[in-house]
């Protein structure tokens, strides 16, 4: 459904994606993993072109574009495919929960006021929050307004959602409820694209598992090969520090 071609980026001198392939299927939940500054939420916001990358290639079904060169009229349509759950929540302070969710189908794909509100609702209702339709991001949790993130990219019925961390900026109390939404909608079938530290959402629903650092993806393979049997060094000094109490691996 979705492959991307060797994308490089840089700011500056620094060099942060250094030719990263990836492929994804309808259906595949991909959750990739790895240190600060692996370049996990670049590759992401260059998929969205959130930044432009400096060389590669998407394939988007019969779609390919050049990431460095795209036109406005590609780059309009791959973010139709795609939608996008911020670390940030980046809602608008000024709007209701379902004015949020809808202004994106309203003003970005024309959508009757009427019918994105319904659209909105039914968004609103999946995530658990139809008693919140009227209330400000300021009423409500950073977990609500998480769920008002993943609302607002629900009712755009994208092909993938590409979700940056979506659990880092909550408590810790208010993660379980993000991640039971996130769970609950992969079940269905929705196509994600996670870069998260959530060890056991990566464990429980991805069915595919990527390790980056550097630049680079070190490792990827299915969740439960990841987990017992990391291939790479590299992978394994990683998972032995972020989940040393229950983490084995074969040498």
């Amino acid at each position: 459904m979705l492959e991307i071609k060797n994308i490089h980026k840089s700011f500056g001198k620094n060099e942060i994606l250094k030719g990263v392939d990836l492929k994804i299927e309808k259906g595949d939940v991909v959750v990739i993993l790895g240190p600060s500054g692996s370049g996990k939420t670049t590759l992401l916001r260059c998929i969205n072109f959130l930044e432009q990358a400096d060389e590669g290639q998407a394939i988007f079904g019969d779609m390919v574009v050049n990431l460095k060169s795209a036109t406005r009229k590609q780059i309009h349509q791959i973010r139709q495919k795609t939608a996008f759950v911020f670390q940030n929540y980046n809602l608008f302070n000024n709007k209701t929960a379902i004015e949020n969710v809808t202004e994106g189908l309203i003003i970005g794909r024309k959508v009757p006021k009427a019918e994105a509100y319904k659209i909105g609702q039914q968004a609103l209702e999946k995530v658990g929050l139809s008693d919140k339709i009227n209330s400000y991001p300021s009423q409500l949790s950073g977990g609500q307004q998480q769920r008002v993130g993943i609302a607002r990219a629900i009712a755009l019925n994208p092909d993938i959602i590409l979700f940056d961390e979506p659990t880092s900026a909550l408590d810790p109390e208010l993660v379980g409820e993000v991640l039971t939404v996130m769970k609950t909608i992969a079940k269905e079938g929705t196509t994600m694209l996670v870069v998260t530290h959530e060890m056991s959402f990566a464990k429980d629903v991805a069915n595919k598992v990527i390790f980056m650092d550097g630049g680079v993806i070190v490792e990827e393979d299915a969740p439960e090969e990841i987990f017992s049997r990391p291939k790479e060094e590299r992978t394994q000094q990683f998972l032995k520090r972020v989940i040393p109490e229950d983490y084995i691996y074969n040498i």
